[in-house]
């Protein structure tokens, strides 16, 4: 795969705060996906933070999660989901993410189902509950029929590179018929190769660094639950360099 091919897969990366933000939108990559608390896995971000992504101009895809932990989510946790995807929309998002499993091996058709019903005017993303299944291959087929237009998957593995088969193998069944994002350990390093071996059509990175803090108490009193992942620009600007695009000069 040349450089104008691997070019044309998009970069996105996920981001929990103003200053990521900002520093997706200085580097050039092509779009963000915006979380809240991303050292949980990422929740639904917040009204303030989601306007200002909005703001830089980037496509935004908001992920809707009311709760950290599993995705086997009672009533309340649904109808939280579905005010939230009405307000993120309302917010100018250009999509949402979204994940319900009906147990610990089974993704939930029927609510997201419901939930493609509901941004029907905005793109709609799977994300990677769909690792969880028994078969994520054959989940594809079943998601595609939905009328979902993305899937952010690491192919069964805890990381995309360990799972390059599985991608590929998702990819063959997407048949086009939806994008498939590959993402969890996804760097400069390792971004064209897995993109040449899956065919994938997006990568999907935090791009971020661990930074312990200053104060000590700030974990000891409960305040978070270990060091803060903060946006590396650099990080970025060298996966979008490696892919072809961005502000690279």
């Amino acid at each position: 795969m040349d450089m104008k091919e691997t070019a044309r897969r998009l970069v996105e990366i996920c981001v929990d705060d103003a200053e990521g933000v900002d520093a997706v939108a200085r580097a050039g990559a092509d779009r963000i996906e915006l979380c809240g608390a991303l050292a949980l896995g990422g929740l639904t971000p917040s009204a303030a933070l989601v306007a200002h992504a909005v703001r830089s101009g980037l496509p935004v895809h908001a992920m809707v999660r009311p709760r950290d932990g599993d995705f086997r989510y009672a009533a309340a946790d649904i109808a939280l989901a579905d005010e939230e995807i009405r307000r993120l929309i309302d917010l100018g998002v250009a999509g949402v993410v979204v994940g319900a499993m009906a147990d610990d091996h089974r993704l939930d058709l029927d609510q997201l189902a419901r939930w493609r019903d509901l941004a029907k005017d905005v793109a709609i993303v799977l994300h990677r509950a769909i690792d969880l299944v028994a078969d994520p291959v054959a989940a594809v087929e079943a998601v595609a029929g939905l009328g979902y237009d993305h899937i952010l998957t690491s192919g069964g593995a805890p990381t995309a590179p360990e799972g390059v088969e599985g991608i590929a193998a998702m990819v063959r069944a997407a048949a086009g018929r939806l994008a498939i994002i590959a993402g969890s350990g996804v760097s400069a390093e390792n971004a064209v190769d897995l993109i040449a071996r899956t065919g994938a059509d997006a990568v999907h990175a935090s791009a971020s660094i661990r930074q312990a803090w200053s104060d000590s108490r700030i974990a000891a009193m409960g305040f978070a639950t270990g060091p803060r992942r903060r946006t590396s620009e650099a990080r970025i600007v060298a996966l979008c360099r490696a892919m072809g695009k961005g502000n690279i000069q």
